[in-house]
């Protein structure tokens, strides 16, 4: 029998502002890339999987070939793990949202870069791969989002949290400037068939997980399909987190069915609470007058609240990222993360800030968000540098945890989530005193 090949496939964890790979004990959401792409790899292949977060990467490996992932500031720790896998002789491939943004660049660093979906490149490349031509890059648009179960057997024996990743979704609607994801997908959004999406979900229960995380950057876009969702998860009678948009509040149906379908807790990039931030990055239709109704209409619901800001953008002075803690706590937003605003290389934003020349630090590779990296309108980049970790230490003080997690009206109806996000905070709090953005959980 002929023996099997071989492929390692990573998910590096970026760098601290040491230079050091960031560790941690526990990946409590782990990512999906790589068990969908071990999914799609052919039974001829063997395939091993490393998360660096809680991982040794195992340079000594004897697979065939090297695949890393890329995310984030985190690209430049991808592009390291490439060169060191490149000089110990390995023939490496580079994925992902980052690399996809600057395939040039990152063709520097490995033999092969996959840009954008790999489900209509991957079998192509592995059998160039095997037949000794394998090309610079692999390309395709993809035509529909179909994709075999995930092979999520492969993370059953790392130390992960009690959540598995299902993808419902990919791509978004909108055209947010400063966004990876409009950059790469151009509004294209794609929807998968509700029975495979469920398919997915019982595979995640019968692996003996009661709860999972639902990926889609706006699964509230298209209602209809949300509901029917909903109502086809409900019966299924697991706890589930996902993200979309604020509008969602503005849709008693749609809020109805996703709490009645085991929804806890819903994401939402709110960027900013300065519309003239929102206006400037091409976010018009999020009214900062809406928020606090909007979130409580939520909450009320029996939903925790999860967010995403940017501070940096033409609105935003000093004066209104000290308001942004106030509203934090006012909102009772369970898990509140925030990020320096940055224009990575590849997006619209960051094209718009070279062309005014207002990129302070033109080194991509020294980029690690957190610091700021652009001249921003009202305020120095050192003053924005300081400001955004002061509100990370406002927020995430003892009394304002408490206030957002166990001194919810929420804990009468979800104390075990309420405890849960208590101690998601306290762990985010620990990274925070170390100025580690604590955006990997």
């Amino acid at each position: 029998m002929k023996a099997k090949r071989k492929i390692l496939l990573i998910q590096p964890t970026p760098y601290d502002n040491n230079g050091e790979p960031i560790k941690k004990k526990k990946l409590y959401f782990p990512g999906l890339a790589l068990p969908l792409i071990a999914a799609l790899t052919p039974e001829s292949w063997e395939v091993e999987t490393c998360l660096e977060t809680i991982e040794s990467i195992p340079f000594d490996t004897d697979a065939d070939l090297v695949g890393i992932s890329s995310m984030g500031h985190g690209v430049i720790r991808s592009f390291d793990i490439a060169k060191q896998f490149r000089e110990l002789g390995k023939t490496v491939v580079l994925g992902g949202y980052m690399v996809s943004l600057i395939p040039e660049e990152a063709k520097k660093y490995c033999d092969t870069v996959a840009i954008g979906d790999i489900e209509e490149t991957w079998k192509d490349l592995l059998s160039d791969f095997e037949t000794g031509q394998l090309k610079p890059f692999y390309q395709k648009t993809l035509k529909e989002l179909r994709t075999p179960v995930p092979k999520y057997e492969l993370l059953l024996n790392k130390n992960i949290g009690g959540f598995l990743p299902v993808q419902a979704g990919r791509g978004c609607p909108h055209s947010c400037s400063f966004c990876s994801i409009y950059c790469l997908y151009r509004n294209r959004y794609y929807r998968r068939e509700i029975d495979d999406v469920i398919r997915d979900i019982k595979k995640v229960k019968s692996l003996g997980f009661k709860q999972f995380l639902l990926l889609d950057d706006n699964i509230a876009s298209r209602p209809k399909y949300m509901i029917e969702l909903c109502k086809a998860i409900a019966p299924l009678k697991m706890k589930w987190l996902s993200q979309c948009s604020l509008s969602i509040a503005d849709n008693p149906e749609l809020l109805k069915h996703a709490s009645a379908a085991g929804c806890t807790t819903l994401s939402f990039g709110l960027e900013s609470i300065s519309q003239e931030s929102l206006d400037s990055m091409q976010k018009p239709w999020c009214r900062t007058d809406d928020y606090k109704r909007q979130l409580k209409t939520i909450r009320d619901a029996g939903i925790h609240l999860s967010t995403e800001m940017v501070i940096g953008a033409e609105g935003d002075t000093l004066e209104s990222i000290k308001k942004t803690a106030k509203f934090i706590s006012d909102t009772k937003i369970a898990v509140p993360r925030f990020y320096i605003l940055t224009p990575i290389p590849g997006t619209d934003y960051f094209k718009e800030l070279k062309e005014q020349n207002r990129i302070y630090l033109k080194d991509m590779y020294a980029y690690n968000g957190s610091q700021a990296v652009h001249y921003p309108a009202n305020m120095t980049p050192e003053e924005l540098t300081e400001a955004y970790w002061n509100l990370y230490k406002e927020v995430f003080s003892f009394g304002n945890i408490f206030r957002r997690t166990i001194f919810s009206l929420l804990l009468l109806k979800n104390p075990l989530m309420c405890l849960f996000f208590l101690m998601v905070n306290l762990y985010y709090r620990h990274f925070i005193k170390h100025r580690i953005p604590p955006n990997i959980i």
